[in-house]
C-alpha cells in the first residue's frame, strides 16, 4: 500500500524530510556564521533556505524548535564521526586512539567552521543553546568516561567524572581559541599538541587509579 502521494517518483514524506534538512542547513548558516546571529527568525531562515514559510511549520513549531534541531544536528554529526574514528583506530595503541579523536574533531571544525561556532561560541549568547551546550558537554564527558573505563580499565569514580568534564571543557576552549585565530597554529600542530595534553592527563588518571 502506498504511504504517500508520489511527485516525480518521490513520496511526500521524503520531500518533507528534504525541506527539513534545508531549514536546518539554513539555520546552521545563520547561527554558525563568523558574524552569526544570536537567534533565528522564521522569515530569515526561510529566505536563506529558499522556502515559503508554510514549509517551515510542517517541520517545526517555532524558531526555538529549529534552533534546537540545528544544535542537535551538529552534536550528532561530530559525536558519530568521532566515535567512528576512535573505533577504527588500533585498539592496543593509546596514542592512536586519542589522536584519532582529536584529529576528527579538528578536521570537522576546520572543514566547516560553522560547527565549531555552534558548539563553542553561539551558545553563549542564546539561553536555549546555553542549556543545550551544557547537556552536550555532559554527553561528551560521558563518552570520555566510557572510553577511559574501556581502554584504560580505570575504575569509575567522581575523580574520573571531573577529569572527563575538564577534558571536554579544556579541549572546547582550546579549539575556540584556534578557530577564532587567538592561537595561530597549523591544523597539524593543534592536533599534536592537544593529543599530547590529553595523553598526559590519561597517564595521570591511570596512576591515580592504581593507587
Amino acid at each position: 500500500m502506498a504511504t504517500g502521494r508520489l511527485y516525480g517518483g518521490r513520496a511526500g514524506e521524503e520531500r518533507q524530510a528534504d525541506r527539513r534538512a534545508q531549514l536546518i542547513e539554513a539555520g546552521l548558516d545563520l547561527l554558525g556564521a563568523a558574524d552569526g546571529e544570536a537567534t533565528l527568525s522564521v522569515r530569515g531562515v526561510c529566505k536563506r533556505a529558499g522556502l515559503a514559510s508554510r514549509y517551515f511549520y510542517e517541520s517545526f513549531a517555532d524558531r526555538d524548535e529549529l534552533t534546537g534541531a540545528v544544535y542537535d544536528h551538529v552534536v550528532q554529526r561530530i559525536a558519530e564521526s568521532t566515535l567512528a574514528a576512535v573505533t577504527a583506530a588500533p585498539a592496543d595503541d593509546d596514542r592512536a586512539i586519542v589522536r584519532a579523536c582529536v584529529e576528527n574533531i579538528v578536521r570537522e571544525i576546520d572543514e566547516d567552521p560553522r560547527l565549531g561556532r555552534m558548539l563553542f561560541s553561539v551558545s553563549q549568547a542564546n539561553t536555549q543553546l546555553a542549556k543545550r551546550r551544557l547537556d552536550s558537554t555532559r554527553m561528551f564527558a560521558g563518552l570520555v568516561t566510557a572510553q577511559a573505563e574501556n581502554i584504560y580499565a580505570i575504575t569509575p569514580s567522581p575523580r574520573l567524572d571531573l577529569a572527563a568534564h575538564y577534558v571536554v571543557g579544556g579541549l572546547a576552549q582550546a579549539l575556540t581559541a584556534w578557530l577564532d585565530g587567538t592561537v595561530p597554529l597549523s591544523h597539524d600542530d593543534v592536533v599534536e599538541e592537544c593529543t599530547e595534553l590529553l595523553l598526559t592527563m590519561s597517564s595521570q588518571l591511570r596512576r591515580d587509579s592504581a593507587t
